[in-house]
């Protein structure tokens, strides 16, 4: 295996496919890169912007390139030393439009299509019918508008076209609808077809029969083609007997929003588009990995990275398949969001997760827990909300279950109860009850998911986090009986003999547990991640995914065991700052992170701007939309992504960012579902918001004139934040991913704005300046300097990357196997210092960074030392070496790093 040093996350997209990710291979590597990292390469739905709705996982996006462009791309990334770690994405498929072989299929064969169990669809519930929610507004309006139309295809085949975007296949026996039969003949066969089983075998060999003379007719007779057009326009002309026609189709086309009630395929969290895959089944599982095999197996790429690993039925069942299929080791890490308390499976065959944890962590660091207090009353003053993040969030969760998961907890509440049944012990549970006692114990998990499988095994954590989340749902919804909990718990811990209930089915219920699995983390996603982060707008800082926002900072003790514990279990787990899911860039969250700082500021601040806004747009009483809360968020969303080209005068480039801010509000307010929605959008309330933020941005007003000198504090100081972190990440122990083009700053909004185009060819020259200076020792002192007093155009982070990326290359034993041990330090502000060191015995680095710049700055003579070892220290970035016991704020100077090198 080749183990990655340092990763680079590229997404590819039309516009950057094969051959400009190969273009930038020598850039990569000069900055110290190791393994590029590529979002999902197979074939996608027409335009996708992310590559995660694969429509065909043997053959490659052509919108990225062809096959001989791909294999170019492989060569360059080999000739320039640099691995590939691909993102594999297991759960889910792309579906709707017209794109996807396999759902197509089973549109056009309903339960007989050779695929129907490939995906998670419970046929039972819709009547053997499989919902096509593409619709924008009622079936009835949609058909009468002629929205729905049957076409021919070249092909002879017959399809209902939606929008003229989503193809519904018409199915082979019902032909004769179209072609013509007297009305009696139709209904026979219509029954035939339907209702009897043991007619379908005739009856699907015949269709294809027909289906394969008309295809011949319509390839060799112009004059059939024709009639079989016309045969297509008068169906077309009769919505009545074109609705005849579709009620007798496998599917059921309607309205989007009825997905939220009677959706019968399990999706990607509530996206209709994204159909859930049944990867626990030996082909589904062969045919999605047959090509990642072969790349795996040519050497091609070197590693996998498995997206939403928590919506598998069995995750640990899974990666074992992965390994065993592998002819060599390769590098495997999973997305996994991982709670405060949760520890990575220690049983799964990985490398570790893809870092969010990681990334929580670091920010924790730079946020001064001490100002908590003070943040928080200022948040409920300005803007009312007094509920804790807790509650908002199992509230949220519980909203996603009432609407846009309501399908997927009845269908478990159904299940449950047919479980339920087989024994007289527990027949008296209802499906009602049972569903109200499933709706309380999600609201209420503390971690996405459990892990029980089908062999019935379950580990202590999971035991702890089932308690928990009963005893809290027992309490929340007490109204319920006391038995349905103990029959759900007995359950979801695999121990049906707990209940008594001899006669219940083991495999069933362990069934039911792990569907249940399956559904909670969806849960927590769409009702935390997706609401409750948009709603609970204390410090959104800390909405971040994987994030717990109401933990204010953490303390170095808890940073310094985690990084221990990775080094010992998880070396090679990846160590993200942003991602293409990240709410925010990783330098809006360092400068953000400086209000912790400055409370008391912040409080004011906010308090005059609503006034000058409020006041210049004619609401006096401060009652207008937007409410408070959001007005909150917006300050904060500000601040934190205000373009560093718009400090000293705010009217350049205010188009581009007026559009980008404008798109993230609108995310931020529809996500929070409070006064507006994707589902059902408020206009009015947007415009307001619009017009707020419009206001804001005016150039010459008042409000620029009191937030101007603010945000240039802020960013400056948060500047040293993005640095700290920097090197944080550079250095601690894991594997560190770079996030496309955030070697210079990024102050990115939530997504689409964080997967903008990246500017290689400014970043090509920068760093072709910047790498001969850093690879002369001597001149490093005088080269950070400079690149601190221009700190705004981002080469100082640049800098730092490059240079600790390419110590990591000189030395990758040390990373690899070296340990961790803490720093102490001494003095009065010791607090604001924070290190570690890393050791082989061969050599050690000792890392040191100034936290809490706004403090420091506050007191010019703060002290801290740092007591290290004896022995001879070379700071990499100084070129010189640290003097035992002289006090950090003279070391360090205005560069808020240092990185000590001792052979």
């Amino acid at each position: 295996m080749s183990a990655p040093r340092a990763t680079y996350r590229l997404q590819m997209r039309a516009g950057f496919g094969f051959k400009e990710a190969a273009a930038v291979a020598p850039y990569l590597a000069r900055l110290g890169v190791s393994h590029a990292y590529l979002s999902p390469i197979f074939k996608a739905r027409a335009g996708s912007p992310h590559g995660y709705d694969i429509t065909d996982h043997g053959e490659l996006n052509p919108e990225l390139g062809s096959h001989a462009d791909h294999a170019a791309m492989i060569e360059t990334f080999r000739r320039e030393g640099i691995g590939c770690i691909l993102d594999v994405v297991p759960n889910h498929m792309g579906v709707g439009g017209a794109d996807n072989p396999l759902w197509l299929d089973v549109l056009e064969w309903g339960p007989e299509s050779r695929y129907a169990g490939w995906f998670d669809i419970d046929w039972e519930a819709g009547d053997d019918k499989l919902l096509a929610p593409v619709l924008g507004a009622q079936y009835g309006e949609e058909l009468r508008a002629g929205k729905l139309r049957l076409k021919l295809g070249d092909d002879g085949t017959f399809a209902v076209w939606a929008y003229d975007s989503h193809k519904l296949p018409v199915a082979p026996p019902t032909y004769p609808m179209i072609l013509g039969h007297d009305a009696e003949t139709l209904d026979r066969m219509s029954d035939r077809f339907l209702d009897l089983p043991n007619w379908r075998p005739q009856i699907a060999e015949r269709a294809l029969d027909l289906k394969a003379e008309l295809a011949e007719l319509v390839r060799l007779d112009p004059q059939a083609h024709a009639q079989l057009e016309r045969r297509v326009e008068a169906c077309n002309g009769d919505w009545r007997e074109l609705d005849r026609l579709i009620r007798a189709q496998h599917w059921r086309v309607a309205f989007f929003r009825v997905a939220e009630d009677e959706i019968n395929y399990r999706r990607f969290f509530n996206i209709n588009d994204l159909a859930g895959l049944r990867m626990e089944l030996g082909p589904v599982f062969a045919r999605a990995h047959a090509r990642v095999f072969e790349m795996l197996n040519a050497q091609e790429i070197d590693g996998l990275r498995i997206d939403h690993i928590d919506g598998l039925f069995d995750p640990k069942s899974y990666l074992i398949a992965l390994r065993e299929r592998g002819k060599e080791p390769f590098y495997l890490v999973v997305e996994k969001i991982l709670a405060p308390h949760e520890r990575l499976r220690g049983d799964w065959p990985i490398d570790g997760t893809t870092g969010y944890d990681y990334l929580n962590l670091s920010l924790g660091l730079l946020i001064d827990p001490s100002a908590e207090e003070s943040f928080t009353a200022a948040y409920r003053a300005f803007s009312g909300v007094q509920d804790d993040f807790e509650g908002i969030a199992r509230d949220s969760k519980l909203r996603i279950m009432d609407n846009e998961m309501a399908s997927e907890l009845a269908a478990l509440g159904r299940a449950a109860a047919r479980l339920a049944r087989q024994s007289p012990l527990t027949a008296d549970l209802t499906r009602a009850i049972l569903q109200r006692a499933i709706k309380a114990i999600v609201a209420n998990f503390p971690v996405y998911r459990t892990y029980v499988d089908l062999s019935g095994a379950i580990s202590d954590d999971d035991k702890r986090d089932i308690a928990w989340a009963m005893a809290r749902a027992r309490r929340f919804a007490a109204d319920v009986h006391p038995s349905a909990f103990d029959f759900l718990e007995s359950v979801l811990r695999g121990e049906i003999k707990r209940t008594g209930a001899v006669e219940l089915s083991r495999t069933g219920a362990l069934r039911v547990a792990m569907r249940l699995q399956q559904f909670s983390g969806p849960v927590m996603a769409k009702g935390v991640e997706d609401t409750a982060f948009y709603r609970y707008n204390r410090f959104i800082a800390l909405n971040e995914v994987g994030g717990v926002p109401d933990r204010f900072g953490i303390a170095p003790a808890l940073a310094h065991r985690a990084n221990a514990e990775r080094a010992e279990r998880w070396p090679l787990a990846m160590l993200a700052a942003s991602t293409h899911d990240t709410k925010r860039g990783e330098d809006a969250r360092a400068r953000l992170a400086v209000l912790s700082e400055l409370a008391d500021e912040w409080r004011q601040l906010t308090a005059g701007w609503s006034r000058l806004l409020r006041a210049r747009l004619g609401d006096v009483e401060g009652e207008a939309p937007p409410d408070r809360n959001d007005e909150y968020m917006f300050y904060q969303m500000l601040v934190g992504s205000w373009p560093m080209e718009m400090l000293e005068d705010p009217s350049n480039a205010v188009a581009a960012y007026r559009a980008r801010l404008s798109a993230a509000l609108q995310k931020s307010l529809r996500e929070g579902k409070r006064n507006s929605s994707w589902a059902a959008p408020n206009p009015e309330y947007e415009n307001a918001m619009q017009g707020f933020a419009a206001e804001a941005l005016n150039p010459g007003s008042a409000f620029l004139a009191s937030f101007l000198p603010f945000v240039r504090r802020a960013a400056r100081l948060g500047a040293e934040n993005s640095l700290v972190q920097t090197v944080l990440r550079l250095t601690a122990p894991g594997i560190p991913d770079t996030y496309q083009g955030c070697e210079l700053w990024d102050l990115s909004l939530v997504d689409p704005d964080n997967r903008r185009a990246v500017e290689y060819r400014e970043r090509m020259e920068t760093l072709a300046k910047i790498a001969p200076r850093l690879e002369r020792e001597q001149d490093r002192a005088e080269l950070f300097a400079a690149l601190m007093g221009e700190w705004r155009d981002g080469r100082v982070k640049m800098a730092t990357t490059a240079l600790l990326l390419g110590f990591r290359r000189k030395h990758p034993e040390l990373f690899a196997e070296g340990d961790y041990q803490p720093i102490e330090f001494a003095g009065d502000d010791a607090d604001c210092a924070f290190g570690f060191m890393r050791g082989d015995g061969r050599l050690r680095l000792a890392v040191i960074l100034a936290r809490f710049p706004a403090r420091r700055e506050r007191k010019p003579n703060w002290r801290a030392e740092a007591r290290l070892p004896e022995g001879e220290w070379t700071d990499l970035f100084r070129g010189r070496r640290f003097e035992p016991g002289a006090p950090l704020r003279d070391w360090l100077g205005p560069l808020p790093v240092a990185a000590l090198a001792s052979a």
